[in-house]
């Protein structure tokens, strides 16, 4: 007797939580950073190795990850991930030296980079086209959420608790994660198909000297030549990669999808849309902080407006793509959305709240709108057999944005002081925040060759004819 299939909403959730528990992992240990130092006894600066090999190991394992799930199973990796990513955080809370952590923190990261790609791959396979939206929306939240609210509960437990909690805290999310795997989540056929190892060396190795020059490049711990030696380093494997992949009969990484318009532009121009995003949670508070003298806790809740808007949107992005299509959702959501972060260019300390807090509503609203958007349509039109590559081209495409959004960041912050110079920080951050909104609607012009009906099996839309969809 088979099995009953389980609801693809449910497999979403699972899913989400463990991408949250991921994510928010990346950003939760920074304002514990001192309190840290001092129980390894050593300096703040030191433990950026623990941020660096968490992030570096997550870019490295993306690769495997689609060919471990055909290997030995979707529901036996991600269970494997679940657990893995939980003793790790266990590992991590009981540290009591700095390499202690920096082995948990590799752990970590190596269950993190199945959990997310895999369980992504799960919900793409139990969700018919039809319910994908509402599914991609669900499992697309912990990409906002994580890096606002990371550093508010970060913040929180360490001042009325012990930085350890900040670990401790997946340890429960973790095993009901578990648990629900085993519940909801059939393994999919395996597939004796053999490991491409150099396949596995170029792609593993290009994505760990990429992700690690970026990090370099967003903060001062290298020097720039070695940042970008790195990044190029990275370039070169990931070519070599490619032309690999072109002459091996069975290659880890198959780049098929990108014959695919929908999914080419949701990886190119929503790389360049992803990067904008995700640098505001870093030049946000900073600016707020050191530019205009707001405490960190004030300079906090500006973020959670941000995480308001996200969370608001919510329940009317999927009747906004039924009715105007993801091609002019993409493109006009994406021009307010670089919009807003011109606002946040033009802000000053005397900037009253009645205008502060609806600007920052928008760029909340309008990053859910636009993540959701590019995430639903980046599968939308890839068939069965195809989503296991697609899948890991996406996540990768996803981590390194991710990666470059901080030291983009920096890096415009750096360039603002320099060319504007003097002891002001509010022109240098105003610098920054116009090279977002540049770099976000290079992004958006990237979507403009969609079709106007990009995507309808998924959204439901049919544009009407003789009326120009944008």
């Amino acid at each position: 007797m088979s099995r009953r299939s389980p609801s693809p909403i449910l497999v979403a959730l699972l899913v989400a939580g463990s991408g949250f528990m991921e994510l928010l992992d990346t950003t939760v240990i920074t304002t514990a950073l001192p309190h840290m130092a001092r129980t390894f006894h050593v300096h703040p600066v030191d433990l950026n190795i623990g941020i660096t090999a968490y992030v570096v190991m997550l870019a490295a394992g993306i690769p495997l990850s689609g060919w471990a799930a055909e290997r030995f199973g979707s529901r036996t990796i991600f269970g494997l991930a679940i657990a893995l990513f939980t003793i790790a955080s266990a590992l991590c809370g009981l540290s009591n030296s700095l390499w202690t952590f920096f082995a948990a923190r590799i752990l970590q990261g190596i269950g993190g980079a199945m959990m997310v790609p895999v369980g992504r791959l799960v919900v793409l396979r139990v969700t018919p086209k039809s319910e994908l939206m509402r599914a991609t929306a669900l499992i697309t939240w912990p990409a906002l959420v994580a890096p606002i609210l990371g550093p508010v509960v970060g913040g929180f437990l360490t001042t009325y608790a012990s930085w350890r909690w900040i670990f401790f805290l997946n340890l429960p999310i973790g095993l009901i994660g578990f648990l629900a795997t085993l519940v909801l989540i059939q393994d999919n056929g395996r597939e004796a198909k053999p490991l491409d190892r150099t396949g596995a060396l170029l792609s593993g190795g290009s994505a760990i000297a990429f992700v690690y020059g970026a990090s370099l490049l967003g903060s001062s711990a290298g020097s720039l030549l070695w940042s970008c030696s790195l990044m190029a380093a990275g370039l070169i494997g990931a070519w070599a990669t490619v032309a690999h992949a072109r002459r091996h009969p069975r290659p880890l990484i198959s780049f098929g999808a990108l014959a695919t318009l929908s999914f080419t532009t949701t990886v190119r121009g929503g790389s360049l849309v992803r990067l904008a995003i995700n640098a505001v949670p870093f030049l946000l508070p900073l600016m707020l902080q050191l530019g205009f003298g707001r405490s960190p806790v004030a300079a906090g809740s500006m973020l959670l407006v941000l995480f308001a808007g996200n969370l608001g949107i919510k329940p009317v992005t999927t009747p906004l793509m039924r009715h105007f299509g993801f091609r002019r959702v993409l493109i006009v959501n994406g021009v307010i959305l670089a919009f807003t972060f011109l606002g946040m260019a033009l802000i000053s300390a005397a900037t009253p709240a009645w205008v502060l807090l609806p600007l920052l509503l928008l760029s909340g609203m309008t990053r859910s709108t636009e993540f959701t958007a590019m995430n639903t349509l980046a599968f939308a039109d890839i068939p069965k057999e195809g989503m296991n590559s697609a899948n890991t081209l996406f996540n990768l495409a996803q981590q390194v944005s991710f990666g470059l959004g901080v030291a983009v960041g920096a890096i415009l912050l750096r360039l603002g002081h320099v060319l504007l110079g003097g002891p002001d920080m509010v022109g240098a951050f105003r610098f920054a925040f116009i090279g977002i909104f540049m770099i976000c609607l290079l992004g958006v012009i990237d979507f403009l060759p969609l079709a106007p009906g990009a995507g309808a099996n998924v959204s439901g839309h049919r544009p009407r004819r003789g009326i120009p969809s944008t």
